[in-house]
């Protein structure tokens, strides 16, 4: 099964190569990449694009986050997708769901009672925690 980062990750390539995004954690880094004559801006994770260009990244990449949050539910299913993170953050063997829910926080529709459902479902015991 595919992750929500699998559905966004060419989307994001196209726009950083688009728009001229890189990301750089050091001096080292930011000059071996940086376009001579282009102004910079750095924004969170370490990256950096075009002085003026932060907000259109920013709402391009809200936009493949939503498109890909679709695609992912249109193809897998909810349940599928709960159960997927439950896995992935390894709840089963904690015992906690929170972050799972967190990174479910950006799919609508599906609640921290549903997770704690499905949660009772797929490990056949009850979740004790908030």
């Amino acid at each position: 099964m595919k992750y929500l980062q699998d559905y966004m990750e060419d989307k994001q390539t196209a726009l950083f190569e688009e728009v001229g995004v890189f990301f750089a954690f050091s001096r080292k880094q930011f000059y071996e990449q940086r376009k001579e004559g282009v102004e910079y801006a750095s924004l969170p994770g370490g990256m950096i694009c075009p002085k003026g260009k932060g907000v259109e990244v920013i709402n391009r990449l809200h936009e493949i986050f939503e498109e890909g949050v679709k695609q992912d539910i249109e193809e897998n299913g909810i349940t599928a997708i709960i159960h997927r993170e439950l896995d992935n953050h390894e709840c089963g063997y904690t015992g906690d769901i929170d972050a799972c829910a967190e990174a479910l926080e950006g799919y609508q529709g599906i609640t921290r009672d549903m997770i704690k459902a499905e949660f009772g479902k797929k490990y056949n015991r009850t979740y004790w925690g908030a």
